[in-house]
């Protein structure tokens, strides 16, 4: 009995639900019938519009064309009235003349008779009626007036709805992933000559595979693109991903979206670690500010606080780079007023920028491996690299490691690249605007790297989610080519030979502003051919920086002729 009375309450569920599906689908039907209606109206009002429009139009029209042929009417009647005129003026003057002519046969006195015919004579020379064309001016055709509007009845009898555009193709070949910028290449599958514009939609996602519909976030979009290429710039890729789409318009439609694609969008995104931070350090996500008041009377407190929270944190011995990055460290103390990255640099190559305040006394961008000590500054160990810039009483620039540190004489830019190549060994320091190499760092990395900032009296912003710059990679091969042929300049410099070198006009102005230190001298005639400015700066660098034994000094730098 029992076992009847569930089976039935199984059966009146299922039909429960069923009947609200069908509920649910027969007002789905309505409302699309409603909808229906209210575009259909629309539809034949936008109809009546445009037909509206062109009875407008073709009533203009008639109106400015009737109104050509009146002006003409009006133009060819004035001539011949004017035609008119004239041949009734001529035409009197010439019957006075004729009058006067017969008059004149009826003198009989022989002087007389000849002085009238010689005055007659000279009227008829000068008479209007015979200068007069009897020739109409204007013709009475108005042919060149008549129209014909075959055509533009064929035309318009092949009038037909406005066809949808049909989706189009992006081509993902030609679409460009660099320097933080999305170049979008597409193409319409056919040649349609009402397309206006088109429209291009793209969502940041972690999903490498075919994009989803739900638990994404929402399309940006980018309307009014004229061409079939478009460069999305100024990205922040913080995410893994991008999705794509693009959709043709004509003048009263959109058409469909094109097939969605998805390019990859690799960046090195990181936030700054606010539980080990130093007191007097004010951390917002991507922004440091040294805060003279922070943690007074406080440091220990909140140092037990976060020692028993770190102890009790359920992210200790995790294998995320983020969560093992902030492991269980203590707050930095003393003078070292420092703030680390919670993602760890384990692998590949990675950049990241950092621009600090006008008014920053002193700071230090590098980085460390995980685990520092609390009063461990950066540069001071031989866990850390990083460049300090001191703005206190005089500027002073320079790259710090293992507590030793190595002054660079260049300008200190307002923005600071930080390149690092894990498993190349490499840490690099560049003007972010110009690209220029400031300091490079070749080692072996045997820990993972944390990005590390100490600042004093000032603020720095991080900016993360960066691609590694075309330009830093092209610098990139080209100091790792030219370290490859580190041991024939050594050898140069072993044997004494005079190193020759073609440079352009333009390195000739590069040297005499960097070619200052009395460790390396210049003489000869400079000659012109073209080189590469960088190249010749590692060239320099290397003699400058690495003191070979058995080279006397200063150097001497021959620059022979050039072709």
């Amino acid at each position: 009995m029992d076992e009847e009375r569930e089976t039935l309450q199984r059966i009146v569920s299922t039909l429960v639900n069923k009947n609200d599906e069908i509920h649910n689908f027969i007002d789905m039907l309505n409302h699309t019938i409603s909808n229906v209606q209210v575009n259909s109206s629309n539809a034949i009002s936008e109809l009546d519009e445009e037909f509206d429009g062109l009875y407008s139009v073709l009533h203009e029209m008639k109106g400015s064309m009737a109104n050509t042929i009146q002006q003409e009417e009006a133009r060819k009647i004035q001539a011949l009235q004017d035609q008119l005129s004239q041949c009734s003026h001529a035409l009197e003057s010439s019957e006075e003349l004729l009058e006067l002519a017969v008059q004149s046969l009826d003198i009989k006195n022989p002087a007389k008779l000849l002085e009238a015919a010689r005055q007659i004579k000279d009227s008829v020379t000068v008479a209007s009626a015979f200068r007069l064309s009897l020739k109409p001016k204007v013709s009475d055709s108005m042919a060149h007036l008549m129209v014909d509007f075959a055509l533009e009845k064929r035309m318009l009898q092949a009038v037909k709805f406005l066809p949808v555009p049909k989706a189009p193709e992006i081509d993902v070949a030609a679409c460009l992933v660099a320097d933080n910028c999305i170049t979008v290449s597409w193409r319409m599958p056919e040649e349609d000559s009402r397309i206006d514009h088109f429209v291009l939609e793209y969502r940041k996602t972690n999903f490498g595979g075919l994009p989803r519909l739900k638990g994404e976030q929402h399309w940006e979009l980018i309307d009014y693109i004229k061409a079939t290429q478009y460069t999305l710039s100024g990205l922040k890729f913080d995410t893994k991903f991008v999705n794509l789409r693009v959709q043709a318009c004509n003048k009263a439609v959109a058409g469909e979206y094109s097939d969605p694609v998805t390019l990859e969008t690799k960046a090195f995104v990181f936030s700054l670690d606010s539980t080990s931070s130093h007191l007097n350090l004010k951390v917002e996500d991507t922004y440091v500010e040294w805060d003279p008041t922070g943690g007074k009377g406080q440091e220990k407190i909140k140092g037990k606080e976060n020692k028993n929270s770190n102890a009790a944190s359920p992210k200790r011995g995790t294998n995320s780079p983020r969560a093992s990055a902030r492991g269980s460290r203590d707050r930095f103390a003393g003078e070292s007023y420092t703030v680390l990255g919670d993602t760890a640099v384990e692998s590949g190559q990675h950049y990241w920028e950092v621009r600090a305040q006008k008014d920053c006394k002193s700071y230090s961008v590098g980085v460390t491996y995980r685990n520092p000590g609390k009063f461990d500054q950066l540069g001071k160990t031989n866990s850390s690299w990083c460049i300090h810039v001191n703005n206190w009483l005089q500027t002073t620039f320079s790259a710090k490691h293992n507590n030793k540190a190595k002054t660079l004489d260049i300008p200190v830019p307002d923005r600071i690249g930080v390149y690092c190549d894990f498993d190349g060994g490499q840490l690099s320091f560049y003007n972010a605007n110009s690209k220029a190499l400031l300091h490079t760092f070749r080692t072996k990395f045997t820990q993972p790297l944390l990005p590390g900032f100490m600042i004093w009296c000032g603020g720095l912003t991080v900016s993360t989610g960066l691609q590694v710059p075309s330009a830093v990679k092209t610098l990139q091969r080209s100091e790792n080519g030219l370290s490859g042929s580190t041991s024939s300049l050594n050898n140069v410099a072993h044997n004494g030979s005079i190193l020759s070198i073609t440079i352009s006009q333009e390195e000739e102005k590069f040297l005499e502003t960097t070619s200052n230190k009395p460790a390396v001298m210049f003489s000869g005639k400079l000659k012109l051919t073209r080189k590469c400015e960088y190249q010749l700066w590692q060239v320099f660098s290397f003699f400058r920086n690495h003191k070979v034994d058995g080279m006397a000094e200063p150097l001497i730098i021959d620059f022979a002729s050039g072709t």
